[in-house]
């Protein structure tokens, strides 16, 4: 029985003093750049994907909750198909990112926002839809089970989290810390607070994009910076733990070398975007076809219908013979298809950015 549960209480970090050391300010000035260069390089051919981009975040950041769903599964779910379970959570997970970063493109990142993206992402939870949108009341904890009797961490008491919050959005509104530091420790900290009764972990990795947007770093792009994290899960929830425990040079060495590695193969993705897009136009499709059959990794059958008309079944046929389209449904109606120079693609981004950071931990071991 308990009697009695001990909360962690965050320092206020509005006002706070961090600088890197020489190897770190390099790592930030390198990812910094890889990003830069990337939104204004690749950013015309990106921008069209960025729906994906988001939602390739969102599975990748989904799965670190241990919610499990592919490209396919939210193809099938945006018809009504029988798909994995996860894939509403992740889609609504793709929802709340696109809103909160989308928030951030005028230079604030407002409490309303930061609210209304959790409004996004738990409105349909069955168990937690009535704590959607606004701070939890209760204590929560993380691990443990039913009770905190056993919880790796128990953040602070539900009466000091509106104080902590705004501490934590005045920290944000800062221009004097490097931006993916900023990141990396409005993050962490948004994690040790623990505002909500579900949806922290998602919420406070959208809050990097957001960070990342406000700052200027990307106005086209959102980095899938979760697809890194989730292929060291383990070392990612370390670095939070020694977050609290005041070290936190290490989780921002950490995101900066996964914003630049996501970068890196971001940038190769748009070349072999660009390549399909090329190898679409060869086809002599419609153009507006065209555009869409390159930037989204599935498209439904009312979509080919309102660009095609009465061609769609002879064009669907053709495109599915020269293997650019895949069914993903059997039946006869509301159906949709998988685009396979996109998905593919989609796909191979994340095993690449996973090899990569399996690739960095070895070299650091």
């Amino acid at each position: 029985m308990l009697r009695e549960v001990a909360a962690s209480l965050p320092p206020r970090i509005a006002a706070a003093e961090w600088s890197p050391d020489a190897g770190t300010e390099q790592l930030l000035a390198h990812a910094a750049h890889a990003l830069r260069t990337l939104d204004a390089e690749h950013g015309p051919v990106l921008s069209g994907l960025s729906s994906i981009l988001v939602r390739t975040e969102a599975v990748a950041s989904s799965r670190i909750e241990h919610e499990y769903a592919t490209l396919d599964d939210l193809a099938r779910a945006s018809v009504g198909g029988r798909a994995n379970p996860s894939a509403t959570v992740v889609a609504r997970a793709g929802s709340a990112l696109e809103r909160l970063a989308a928030s951030a493109s005028d230079g604030v990142i407002a409490e309303a926002a930061l609210l209304a993206a959790h409004r996004a992402l738990m409105a349909d939870d069955p168990v937690d839809a009535g704590y959607a949108g606004r701070y939890r009341d209760v204590q929560n904890w993380i691990g443990g089970g039913t009770t905190p009797r056993l919880a790796t961490y128990v953040p602070p008491p539900a009466a000091e989290v509106p104080g902590l919050m705004r501490d934590l959005l005045a920290f944000v509104q800062r221009d004097d810390l490097h931006p993916i530091a900023q990141a990396a420790l409005a993050h962490a900290q948004f994690e040790s607070i623990h505002p909500f009764t579900d949806g922290n972990g998602r919420i406070g990795r959208a809050l990097v994009a957001a960070v990342l947007r406000r700052r200027g770093l990307s106005a086209q792009v959102t980095p899938p910076v979760a697809v890194a994290l989730a292929a060291e899960r383990t070392r990612y929830f370390s670095r939070l733990t020694e977050y609290r425990d005041g070290d936190v040079d290490d989780l921002v060495r950490d995101l900066a070398i996964a914003v630049g590695t996501v970068c890196d193969e971001a940038t190769l993705s748009a070349l072999v975007l660009r390549e399909h897009r090329a190898w679409l136009e060869a086809l002599g499709l419609p153009p507006a076809l065209v555009v869409v059959l390159a930037q989204e990794h599935s498209v439904t059958e009312d979509t080919l219908d309102g660009l095609l008309g009465d061609r769609a079944v002879a064009v669907v046929r053709r495109l599915c013979g020269a293997g650019v389209l895949r069914p993903l449904t059997e039946r006869r109606r509301r159906r949709v298809w998988r685009v396979e120079g996109v998905a593919a693609e989609v796909e191979a981004f994340t095993v690449r950015v996973a090899d990569a950071v399996v690739v960095r931990a070895c070299r650091a071991a």
